[in-house]
């Protein structure tokens, strides 16, 4: 030590580090360094021999009270650390926050999403409709007559004498029918209800997405190019459709759509049919659907397809049972 500054200046810089000790162990090293028997006070003490005479008296106070005050500090800092401390004293929030785990978007809407992008690609443009309905819009607009068996009370959920949960998407092709003229180009994505027995291939409540394009001089060719270039975009590009004849009241030809199966790309498994998979039904629009909107239908013609969006996921992704979209299980949900 040469002079009196230089005490002051080490219990300066005794007190900064002091203020800044954050763990017990710190505090320990700090002591050694100041406090010990080789710290920086003991070492100041032993050289106030070296001063001038005249300055050892002074020189010998102020390292005294230097000192004192530091080790008076190094305790009050030993009882923080000594103490219980609360919650608040124990988080560093210098840290970085731990984030609680989060929800994500479920599969059937990650699915409607992707197909909303696609069709709207393709021309289409997305489209609402109610999800309660009258027997109008559910069943007589669309070609099926009183006596139909699909109008069953025991196959649908009625809320009232004319009133039901809508058992297919169809009802948004006489919606938007009813308020627009053609050319109609749309698709719709929803929930339809049916009191199925619930097993790994139905429910009681399911989604559908139905297309409908109407104008002038729409084909099957229109019908079947449209199905391709959507199960392509959606499945790979290395799937295969076909259309096999069926019937539905509201489509006349009508026509089933099949995949070829993605697990044995054709050449058939025990999950598919010959290494086919159905898709859903599609089919030209009935005369009588059109002239119940007000179009006539010998000035429009157009196409219609239906597909269930479970069945789609399935499909794609192997699953063999459809109530695992409505269990909540996050072990299968967080896998999309």
């Amino acid at each position: 030590m040469q002079d009196i500054s230089e005490i002051n200046d080490i219990a300066k810089q005794a007190k900064t580090e002091l203020e800044q000790i954050r763990d017990a162990n710190a505090l320990e090293e700090f002591r050694i360094k100041y406090l010990g028997k080789k710290g920086a006070f003991t070492q100041a003490k032993s050289s106030i021999g070296k001063l001038p005479p005249e300055q050892r008296p002074t020189a010998g106070k102020v390292i005294n009270k230097a000192a004192s005050e530091i080790e008076q500090a190094f305790k009050e800092k030993q009882k923080q650390f000594a103490q219980p401390k609360s919650a608040k004293q124990l988080a560093d929030v210098t840290l970085p926050g731990v984030y609680p785990p989060m929800g994500r978007v479920h599969v059937i809407t990650q699915t409607i999403n992707e197909l909303s992008e696609i069709f709207s690609r393709m021309g289409f443009e997305f489209i609402d409709a109610p999800e309660v309905e009258d027997e109008w819009h559910n069943f007589q607009a669309l070609n099926i007559p009183l006596e139909h068996p699909a109008r069953d009370p025991l196959d649908n959920f009625y809320i009232s004498d004319n009133i039901l949960l809508r058992s297919q998407t169809s009802t948004a092709q006489i919606r938007i029918m009813e308020q627009r003229k053609p050319p109609i180009r749309v698709v719709h994505c929803g929930r339809v209800y049916r009191p199925d027995t619930i097993d790994a291939t139905h429910h009681m409540m399911f989604h559908q997405i139905e297309s409908l394009y109407v104008d002038k001089g729409v084909t099957m060719i229109d019908l079947k190019s449209t199905i391709e270039q959507f199960a392509k975009a959606y499945f790979g590009s290395d799937v295969r459709t076909r259309l096999r004849s069926s019937y539905f009241p509201f489509t006349e030809p009508s026509a089933e759509v099949d995949m070829t199966c993605m697990i044995c790309h054709g050449k058939g498994c025990n999950s598919c049919s010959g290494g086919w998979l159905e898709l859903g039904g599609c089919g030209m629009v009935d005369p009588n659907v059109l002239e119940a909107v007000g179009y006539d239908p010998q000035e429009v013609s157009g196409f219609a397809f239906g597909l269930g969006i479970e069945r789609m996921v399935m499909r794609r992704h192997q699953i063999k049972d459809i109530r695992l979209f409505f269990e909540n299980d996050v072990r299968f949900l967080s896998q999309f």
